[in-house]
Order: structure tokens, then sequence, then C-alpha cells
């Protein structure tokens, strides 16, 4: 991806983070300084917010793994103020297929969640243990955990070409064409994604990027899928002609 800065690989998979990000950074910061935080606050929300993008990170290497299982490599993965992107070779042919590599994302964050609450249960005393029974809003741990259920929901919501989305997809495709269920998933996303640029005029300039993000990706999506089945059945009709030919010869 243009724009992108290279910060590491893991299994020959390349880690990048976009210039935007840092933008991010530079903004949690300077909005903390200004305000009059202390030093130590503002290096707290900064970390606060490197943690919640290791998380995001987890996240898709989740589906990067898990494609890797079904011989479908991952070009890289970017990093950037609304999430992560992890860029697979191909879309997994079967819808089955899909629908794990599509699962794993969330998955990851549910297994995030599930560790920090044994944490925070079993860690009292410790620096970053707390008691779970009672929730500090202001915990480092609390408002982490509280972050992964967020993503963990938000990418459930079945808005192709998200997680939810591709869920959607795949459950589609077990019934009808890649193509038809594509479209049932696309159409149904940019309809979300239309809400989300609502929210976002009402409440968060945030929620106008992902709902743009969404809907142009959704678009994207469909294209590359129509385009690809019209390769697949130009090659089996190829395919036909040439095992015809060979055959008119052999008579």
């Amino acid at each position: 991806m243009k724009g992108a800065f290279r910060i590491g690989s893991y299994r020959n998979i390349g880690v990048y983070i976009h210039w935007t990000f840092l933008l991010l950074l530079l903004w949690v910061g300077g909005n903390s300084f200004f305000d009059g935080s202390p030093l130590n606050a503002i290096a707290e929300e900064i970390g606060f917010l490197l943690m919640v993008f290791l998380c995001v990170l987890l996240h898709e290497f989740g589906h990067a793994l898990s494609a890797a299982r079904y011989g479908i490599p991952t070009k890289d993965i970017t990093l950037l103020p609304i999430g992560g992107l992890a860029r697979l070779e191909k879309i997994p042919e079967k819808p089955w297929h899909e629908l794990v590599v599509a699962i794993a994302g969330p998955a990851v964050n549910v297994g995030i969640i599930i560790i920090l609450a044994v944490v925070m249960y079993f860690g009292k005393g410790l620096p970053l243990g707390m008691d779970i029974s009672s929730m500090d809003s202001n915990s480092f741990l609390v408002n982490l955990l509280l972050v992964n259920i967020s993503l963990v929901v938000f990418n459930m919501i079945p808005a192709f070409p998200m997680d939810g989305g591709r869920i959607l997809r795949s459950l589609l495709a077990m019934k009808l064409t890649k193509v038809k269920a594509t479209k049932i998933a696309v159409r149904i996303g940019q309809v979300i994604s239309i809400g989300f640029v609502v929210l976002g005029w009402l409440y968060s300039p945030m929620l106008i990027l992902i709902g743009i993000f969404i809907f142009f990706g959704a678009k994207a999506e469909l294209k590359y899928t129509v385009e690809a089945e019209q390769r697949a059945q130009m090659l089996f009709v190829n395919y036909e002609l040439l095992n015809a030919e060979k055959e008119n010869r052999e008579n």
C-alpha cells in the first residue's frame, strides 16, 4: 500500500504502518498535552493506543494464519487509523474456508478478552491486575478489555467486506452461487454503510470514513468477484473447446 512503511514481519508476512497512523498518535498526544495532562498521563494514553493496535494486528494475523492453512498466502498487513488490513493473495474458493478465515479475526479478540479477564480476576495486588468485581473505568486493562469487546461486536456487523459481511457471504454461498451471494452481501453492506455515514454526521467523523470505506470496498469486492467468475467460465469454455478439437483430430 502506498504511503506505508515496513516495521517487521512474521512468517514471511510483512507488517506495515500507514503514515496517517502517526498523525493519529500526534493527535492523541497533542490533545492531552494542550489539555494540560502530565507527561506520564500522555505516555499512558499513547501506550494504550499502541496496545489497541497490537490487538488489531493480532486480529489480522488471525485471518492471515487461518488462510495459510488452506494454502492462501498473505501479501502483507497494514495498520491504518481506522483499523488493520490483511491482503490475502486470493479469496478462499470454498464457502467453508472463507467462513473459517472470516471468523478467525474476531476469535483472536475473544481469546484476548478471556486472557484479560483471567489476569484481572487473579491479578489482585499485581501492577497490571485488578479485581474484576470492582470495575474501575480508568483501569488500563479494563479499557483494553472493553475495546476488544467492541472490536468483536463491530467486526461482526454484517456489512461486507467486514468480517461479519464475509461470514454472511460464506453462509449464503453454501446455498447460492458466489456471485449472487456476493451481490446480496454487498447490498446489505452498502445500506449499513449509509447508516454509518448518517451517524457520522451526528456523532463522529470517524464513522463517516468507515461508512465510505465499507461502501466502496464492497463495490470493489463485487467487481473482483464477478471478473474472477467470468475468467473461470472462459477458462472452462476454452478447456472444453480444446478437448472437442482434440477429439475431432483423433477421429
